[in-house]
């Protein structure tokens, strides 16, 4: 999928003003979201703040809820800047001075809500999607964040890196095997600034960590045919090309390795992968050359995982103290990282070991109960997606339970959004219809339902999935045979429950298999 170019000018003038209001005000609340790209993004607003010398309370969320939005409509601070969140919820805030820095798809209500004076609130709404781009792969919301600091001050070029980070670990790297769009623009900055090195590499999980026979025994995202899995094929290939794996007793990781020895393992690599697939494997790689070697926080794939293993285990404010560049911060994420790590593990297995794996028409699903955390069931998604369990070709729906309801996190592949999935709108669509919300982009989205609706759900997203891609393709499902069903969406009553909470912050990553886990 082409980036676009957008209305830049637009957009630069909706930066001015929101950046107006920020250098205007004596305090802020920030609140942003927990993963990656909301830690980064938070981190570059809250660092922001901190440079205008103004007083700031920094609140991080894992969606919007009813209380999110009484807290920002309620605070007496002189603006709220929400980041990595508030898109889909716009026509909920009633308060003036808010900022949102945001690239999930927005509240389409907002503007047609405001139809008076009286009804029209001071938002600041700066999301790629206002300017004819798109957020899951253009620009994400520490990039947007970013780009407002930037206006705040210039200088500000040094934060950058951080939403370098955010985008990648939203995957915004995955379809073109590199950052495009608005994210360019921030890479050009972050590489000025010397915080950045763009290299075009093998795109695995573990650059800087992990030793060379497992960097390539994980690949999963894709598969190397005959090294993926297997540690004893990987070994012969290192071996044969005669590169030693051990440096004084120490196993020797990727960057640990002679230009000319990782062109002989690169070359090795991509003579293995089937035609169409070498791109998927190789490309750009990025590198923060300012962070110590021989750490995660070398690599952007690490240090967003690292993020992720702090927000998704309720410690997203350790996630922050790293963006701050805090020495003591990543000792106690590491128990966050080995924790994530044992989880992922422990959730692969079970659904692979319970065969939790359903096959529909048009979708596949798992229901994971209490056994997988809700904060990662869709990183688990995302990953069983590119297992032989699953089929590529069709998305895949997650179930785990929730203490407000049953949180959905739903996945695809990019090719199957450039045949015209949008699982934002299937999501959003088919939570309303059983009375819960949903919305996040077309390549990742989520939702809450009620419990007891879940087959309704799944009944509600196989007709929209099918007739997304049908009308997209003339009337070829998404396994490419004809059918010509009606829509049993059409004839449900909607059930609109004003107050319920909206699980529409998706992440929006390609697929993610074998990232967090090794």
């Amino acid at each position: 999928m082409p980036a676009t170019d957008g209305d830049l000018k637009r957009m630069g003038r909706d930066i001015a003003s929101a950046a107006a209001l920020l250098k205007g005000s004596k305090d802020v609340l920030i609140v942003t979201h927990i993963d990656a790209d909301g830690i980064s993004a938070g981190s570059i607003a809250s660092i922001t703040a901190d440079r205008l010398g103004i007083e700031r309370e920094t609140v991080f969320q894992k969606k919007i809820t009813d209380e999110t939005v009484e807290m920002v409509n309620s605070s007496e601070r002189d603006a709220v800047w929400i980041c990595d969140l508030g898109s889909a919820y716009l026509s909920r805030f009633t308060r003036s001075s808010v900022v949102i820095t945001d690239h999930h798809v927005p509240d389409p209500q907002w503007r047609r809500k405001q139809t008076t004076l009286e009804s029209f609130s001071d938002i600041h709404h700066i999301n790629p999607h206002c300017y004819g781009m798109d957020g899951s792969f253009e620009a994400c919301g520490a990039g947007m964040t970013y780009l407002l600091s930037k206006e705040v001050d210039p200088a500000n070029t040094d934060l950058a890196w951080l939403a370098v980070v955010g985008a990648v670990g939203d995957f915004q790297d995955t379809s073109e095997s590199k950052l495009v769009g608005l994210n360019r623009s921030i890479v050009k900055d972050a590489v000025g600034n010397g915080d950045l090195v763009v290299e075009n590499d093998l795109r695995l999980f573990g650059r800087e960590t992990r030793p060379v026979i497992q960097l390539l025994q994980y690949s999963s995202d894709p598969q190397i045919p005959g090294l993926s899995d297997n540690p004893g094929a990987c070994s012969d290939l290192v071996d044969r090309l005669g590169i030693p794996i051990k440096r004084d007793g120490k196993l020797r990781v990727w960057n640990d390795l002679s230009p000319d020895e990782k062109e002989g393992i690169c070359d090795a690599v991509l003579s293995l992968m089937p035609p169409g697939e070498s791109d998927k494997i190789y490309g750009e790689m990025y590198t923060f050359p300012k962070q110590p070697e021989g750490t995660g926080l070398r690599d952007a794939k690490e240090f967003a995982t690292i993020l992720n293993s702090c927000g998704r285990y309720d410690d997203a404010e350790t996630g922050m103290r790293i963006c701050y560049g805090e020495p003591s911060a990543l000792a106690d994420a590491d128990r966050n990282r080995a924790e994530h790590r044992k989880h992922i593990s422990s959730a692969m297995a079970y659904i692979r070991n319970n065969h939790l794996i359903r096959e529909r028409r048009f979708i596949q699903y798992f229901e994971a109960g209490t056994e997988i955390r809700e904060t990662v069931v869709g990183i688990v998604a995302g990953m069983m997606l590119n297992t032989p369990e699953c089929r590529s070709d069709l998305p895949i729906i997650a179930f785990a339970e929730a203490d407000d309801g049953i949180k959905v996190s739903a996945r695809a592949n990019r090719s199957l959004v450039d045949r015209g999935l949008d699982l934002s709108r299937v999501m959003k669509t088919a939570a309303e219809l059983v009375g819960g919300f949903g919305g996040g982009h077309s390549v990742a989205a989520g939702a809450t339902i009620p419990p007891g609706s879940t087959e309704r759900f799944l009944d509600i997203v196989e007709d929209l999935v099918s007739a997304q891609v049908e009308r997209s393709e003339k009337g070829h499902d998404v396994a490419g045979v004809p059918d010509h069903r009606h829509v049993r969406v059409q004839l449900l009553p909607l059930r609109f429950v004003p107050g319920s909470r909206q699980d529409a912050n998706e992440p929006c990553p390609g697929p993610v298999g074998g990232h967090p886990v090794g």
